[in-house]
């Protein structure tokens, strides 16, 4: 994983100074919440529902496991046990109190993180596959580039007050980890006549709006992946609006000049910058790809144990991935069990995690887009201890790309804009399924929840989507069908009128009544029937009192 240079430090050390000198006025009255507003957010702390919330870059989803244990001490410390992976694979720590803050970010700092990028109308954290590196059908890793892109992006001048935040994931392979359609950018490593470079997408975006990227250049060669961006990020500063919220994200702008204009605009400002000097040279791509290369592991090839464990083959058969080395296995640890919100992990659970990273994965763990955690190099002779340890701490559930296996904002047992509570939802859904032979039955499923319109719990993409409502007072749930993050990305279509809270479980069995009736073949997944048989026949079971 990439170290910090002494620059890097440097700045980072450089603004936890500057921040605290912040909270000190703040405190002592010298600013008022709205000046000292932009300054937080541009240090990952928002203002919640009941407590300031701050939130912590993990670049493109790597963790070291001396990380992962100075997140634990921090959530002990200064917060209450625990902390929440995101939908970016940042962590966010929910109840600290403002005048740690500041101490906080120079814990952080010791161990090479900040909070950085993670709210404000700037370059938000790159996030990328949570597997690169791993999996044999990769064209190349995406991590060098996300962190080549990070580094161009962070503090860039003309790039921190954007019309409004602004996202970029990257993928490596043709199956899409990354969710990269609905990013404002979203960049595919490809090969083309023996050269790689990439395909570049545009204008995808959730919230009030939802719309899948479209493609902007088929194939951009390596050297020009910073000007190019550069050229894109520019359009939007130039042309993007700053007079309404609502109406400011650049998917908005190439909805309203539409793509071919969009990226005339994108050209003109691409030569302009031909003699900028982001041209990127073969010697700095191989540096930061030194970064990234795979820990010695050893050659062979050892079969993971055939251990007669029902429960410990259900877990290996949903939850192990084969590694491209093949004596390695990848672990998949779900985050997502009927005992705490999905991306939830206790302390106790990051310090342990971070000992069986030691042992058995090179210390290296990786955050995904869905709220989970990878292991990314276990001996498949070792996966079973693995399992046994994970299982002692609760982080062993079998359920990775199954229905219980949901994406789910805070909604509004944490934040300020929701309208409905989610976590609550997320949670009946994994009691109501939590049968192993249920789940797979159903097949691969994926259920995203958000509390309100702003779609922090992806909803628009899920194959089920659920966005809470407020009705008079009552939280009410709106239900969408078809949503893909995925390489097939779509956005959900809406069945009809809401479900209250009681009648939500019965709506979400009526569905898959619907979807097991009319599969052709067994494994035929719930996205295929969708898109074979229309949303009809579901609304008719969905709004039938029968």
């Amino acid at each position: 994983m990439y170290k910090y240079s002494e620059i890097d430090k440097k700045i980072v050390a450089n603004r936890v100074k500057q921040f605290k000198n912040q909270v000190d006025r703040r405190l002592s009255g010298k600013l008022t919440e709205d000046e000292f507003k932009p300054l937080r957010l541009m240090n990952g702390l928002y203002l919640q529902l009941h407590a300031y919330m701050l939130r912590v870059a993990i670049p493109y989803g790597e963790l070291s496991s001396k990380q992962l244990r100075q997140l634990a001490f921090i959530a002990d410390k200064y917060d209450r046990g625990y902390g929440h992976f995101t939908t970016r694979q940042n962590i966010q720590f929910n109840w600290p109190k403002l005048p740690d803050v500041p101490e906080i970010l120079e814990e952080l700092s010791k161990v090479e993180m900040h909070a950085i990028q993670t709210s404000g109308n700037c370059i938000r954290n790159i996030s990328a596959d949570h597997l690169a590196g791993l999996t044999i059908e990769e064209i190349e890793d995406p991590r060098p580039w996300c962190e080549i892109i990070r580094k161009w992006s962070t503090f860039h001048p003309e790039f921190s007050f954007l019309p409004r935040k602004f996202k970029i994931a990257v993928t490596g392979c043709s199956e899409d980890r990354a969710a990269i359609l609905v990013h404002d950018i979203g960049l595919r490593l490809i090969k083309d006549k023996g050269d790689i470079g990439f395909e570049v997408f545009v204008g995808g975006g959730q919230g009030r709006s939802p719309y899948i990227a479209k493609k902007i250049k088929n194939f951009l060669p390596k050297k020009d992946l910073l000007n190019y961006l550069e050229a894109i990020l520019t359009t939007y500063n130039q042309l993007g609006r700053r007079d309404n919220i609502y109406k400011a994200r650049i998917k908005i702008l190439l909805n309203e000049l539409g793509i071919e204009k969009f990226k005339e605009f994108v050209e003109e400002n691409f030569k302009r910058f031909s003699n900028k000097k982001l041209i990127l040279d073969k010697s700095t791509i191989k540096n930061i790809f030194k970064f990234f290369k795979l820990p010695s592991l050893k050659p062979g090839l050892e079969k993971v144990p055939e251990i007669k464990n029902s429960l410990f083959l259900e877990w290996k058969n949903q939850n192990v991935l084969p590694h491209k080395h093949p004596n390695y296995s990848i672990i998949l640890v779900s985050l997502k069990s009927n005992e705490k919100p999905p991306g939830d992990a206790s302390s106790i659970q990051m310090r342990k995690l971070a000992d069986i990273a030691d042992k058995y994965s090179f210390g290296e763990i990786r955050v995904t887009h869905e709220q989970n955690l990878v292991l990314p190099h276990v001996e498949n002779s070792r996966v079973y201890e693995i399992w046994n340890e994970l299982l002692n701490i609760n982080l062993a559930t079998p359920n990775i790309g199954l229905i219980t296996d949901t994406i789910c904002c805070p909604g509004m047992d944490y934040c300020a804009l929701a309208t409905a509570r989610s976590i609550p939802i997320s949670q009946k859904i994994t009691d109501h399924f939590k049968n192993y032979s249920h789940q797979k039955e159903i097949g691969d499923l994926k259920i995203k929840i958000s509390g309100c319109i702003n779609a922090c719990g992806h909803h628009h993409v899920g194959n089920i989507g659920i966005l809470g409502l407020d009705r008079k007072g009552k939280e009410f749930y709106q239900i969408t069908l078809g949503g893909s993050a995925k390489e097939n990305a779509s956005i959900g279509q809406i069945v009809g009128p809401s479900f209250s809270e009681k009648d939500l479980m019965g709506a979400i069995e009526k569905i898959i009544k619907v979807y097991k009736k009319n599969k052709i073949y067994e494994k035929e997944d719930f996205l295929s029937v969708f898109k074979r048989i229309g949303i009809k026949k579901f609304k008719e079971k969905l709004y039938d009192n029968n």
